[in-house]
């Protein structure tokens, strides 16, 4: 902040502060002193208020400047009279004859500000951007054993450029599990945090998982740059400003008393340029917002196997609460409905499939999550342009029943009359029908991938993150007969739908070789089955219940169901939804057969009235 000094006034109470950058005009606020002993306002031009006594100056100062003073850290900036600012044109245009505006003077940039209302604003600004002495006090913050300096507006992303969320911590810790995925597969991973802020992400990759990453966080603002250097020091990381060492190599192995030090590499750059210029083996991106200018940039250059994580934190376009910023962003026609969250990761989904057909690549969808401040979609990079079709042959029309929110994706080539199952359009006058997309229409999950990130979960104990992980694994089996098995005898090497699930103990050469190559391959094992894949969107319970009855308990219902062949299971999505393969007319009449009437009124009354007769 600019050095600024106060003067007492007359009285010994009130005090004035000047700027000594600020010129003369209206800085020296001492009091001039005249002829006979008397004084003219430093604050006011001669020809408005001309030279008097002492009493009748302090009076003049206390009726006009000081009353309207802005107070800011123990400084009082008074109105100023003097022609500082530009003179105001009269209503004719002629600047001569017109009048010199009363302002404030920042005592932090020193500009002038005509309103008392905009210069407190105008101050708020100088906190929140980190430029005065009292915004310079650092909060430390520890998650999952990393410490990071978090500055007292972290919480305000339009203001901050060290933006930090702490409800971000599951979208955090899901990412941290698929990279440490990735990273038992190849060794060493090339990992990109595109958009590090506070840089707790890369921070935690690189100080959990050591030399099986490298990782590079990058951002455009110099200020972040700065904190995440700060950050590294804080978790004793060394900071890599150079080049990389080529893939083949073995890089630097500082040590400090017996403990390996991680190095990470702190780029100030674009996440579009360093994404255009170097590979990756996972990229991870984070932006404000929406992400669809990163996409194009992301796919060009990662490797083939790689993952890409998305996290898309514009809720309001992606729940349908701005439909036209939904079609503008991601190309898509969507309304509100029962279904959103899921509807809003497919959606997702769709986009990050269409940028990777323009680069001849295919996706593999390995985890899709919408939970009510992110959708966050992490997806395995398939190359060469037979993936690409494939992937594209999933991006379909959804036909969507306004009225009793049936749905079902359209078949590619088929005529839109009579595809949807209910009989809406029959009973009711006009359209009920709606198309909405296009959408990814295949598997949000996949089973091994998850169960991989469950023991991943365990190792770093990530006890927080668990129960999600769980409620996905049971959303992609889709059957909830199944259990997870949690304890020693689950941490064995299996081949789960084609996909090889490494667990804790790892301890062979001949074990990694083996699963190294099996995981190489695992994407053509999996090409095929359709059976395998989970039945999309879901039902809400409470919206489908029947007016005067009860309904049984979800877990009851969820059984009834089974009993009755479908495969079912609960979603993360809603947790008064089930997902299943029944359609809705089957759904509401498994409903309707175990849901009890409610007692009506009379029936209450005539119960009450034999209570009391009997006693």
């Amino acid at each position: 902040m600019i050095p600024c000094k106060q003067v007492p006034g007359e009285s010994g109470k009130e005090t004035f502060s000047y700027n000594r950058k600020r010129p003369l005009c209206c800085a020296d606020f001492c009091l001039f002193r005249s002829k006979a002993g008397r004084k003219s306002c430093p604050l006011c031009p001669e020809e408005k208020f001309k030279a008097c006594y002492s009493h009748k100056l302090r009076r003049h100062l206390q009726n006009l400047h000081w009353k309207v003073y802005a107070e800011f850290e123990g400084y009082r900036m008074c109105i100023c009279h003097l022609p500082c600012r530009n003179v105001k044109p009269s209503l004719s245009g002629d600047h001569a004859s017109g009048r010199h505006v009363a302002h404030y003077h920042c005592i932090v940039c020193s500009v002038t500000i005509a309103r008392k209302t905009d210069m407190i604003s105008h101050l708020k600004r100088h906190v929140n951007k980190g430029e005065t002495e009292a915004s310079q006090a650092y909060e430390i913050m520890k998650e999952l054993g990393t410490n990071v300096q978090l500055l007292p507006n972290h919480t305000t992303p339009q203001k901050s450029d060290t933006y930090f969320n702490r409800k971000m911590k599951p979208n955090r810790q899901l990412v941290f599990c698929s990279l440490a995925v990735l990273a038992e597969e190849r060794n060493p991973v090339e990992c990109l945090d595109a958009f590090g802020a506070t840089g707790i992400m890369g921070l935690q990759w690189a100080k959990h998982l050591l030399n099986a990453v490298r990782v590079t966080i990058t951002d455009i603002s110099e200020t972040c740059v700065k904190m995440i250097k700060e950050n590294c020091k804080l978790n004793n990381i060394r900071v890599d400003g150079g080049m990389r060492v080529p893939r083949g190599s073995d890089g630097p192995s500082d040590e400090v008393e017996g403990v390996p030090i991680a190095t990470v590499e702190v780029v100030k750059m674009d996440a579009n340029v360093i994404m255009h210029l170097r590979p990756f083996d996972y990229i991870h991106l984070d932006p404000f917002g929406t992400a669809v200018n990163y996409l194009d940039a992301a796919f060009r250059n990662v490797r083939n196997l790689g993952i890409i994580s998305v996290t898309s934190t514009d809720t309001s376009s992606l729940y349908a609460k701005s439909p036209n910023v939904t079609l503008r962003h991601y190309g898509c026609h969507i309304v509100r409905t029962e279904y959103y969250k899921e509807l809003a990761a497919r959606m997702v989904v769709a986009t990050v499939a269409r940028a990777a057909a323009r680069c001849n690549k295919g996706i593999e969808v390995l985890l899709a999550v919408a939970l009510e401040h992110f959708v966050l979609v992490v997806v395995r990079v398939l190359r060469g342009p037979v993936q690409a079709d494939e992937s594209a042959k999933k991006l379909r029309k959804l036909m969507h029943c306004q009225w009793c929110e049936e749905r079902v994706f359209l078949k590619q080539g088929n005529m839109v009359d009579d595809t949807l199952p209910c009989n809406c359009h029959g009973s009711l006058p006009g359209k009920t029908a709606v198309q909405l997309g296009p959408l990814w229409s295949g598997p949000l999950f996949n089973t091994g991938f998850l169960r991989r990130m469950l023991s991943a979960a365990v190792k770093h104990s990530m006890d927080d993150i668990q129960p999600l992980v769980k409620t996905l694994i049971y959303e992609s089996e889709c059957n909830t007969l199944k259990s997870l098995v949690h304890g020693p005898s689950a941490l064995t090497n299996q081949v789960e739908c084609g996909v090889v699930i490494k667990t804790l103990n790892t301890g062979e050469e001949s074990g990694k070789r083996k699963i190294a190559d099996e995981s190489g391959n695992f994407v053509k094992k999996l090409k095929s089955d359709a059976a395998l894949d989970h039945p999309p969107f879901y039902y809400s319970i409470h919206r489908h219940s029947i007016r005067g009855m009860n309904m049984p308990k979800l877990n009851k219902f969820l059984q009834y169901l089974t009993e009755a062949g479908f495969r079912v299971s609960r979603t993360h999505f809603d947790p008064t939804g089930v997902r299943t393969d029944a359609t809705l007319l089957q759904f509401k009449s498994v409903l309707a057969k175990y849901s009890v009437p409610t007692c009506t009124n009379a029936s209450a009354t005539q119960t009450s009235v034999s209570m009391e007769k009997t006693v």
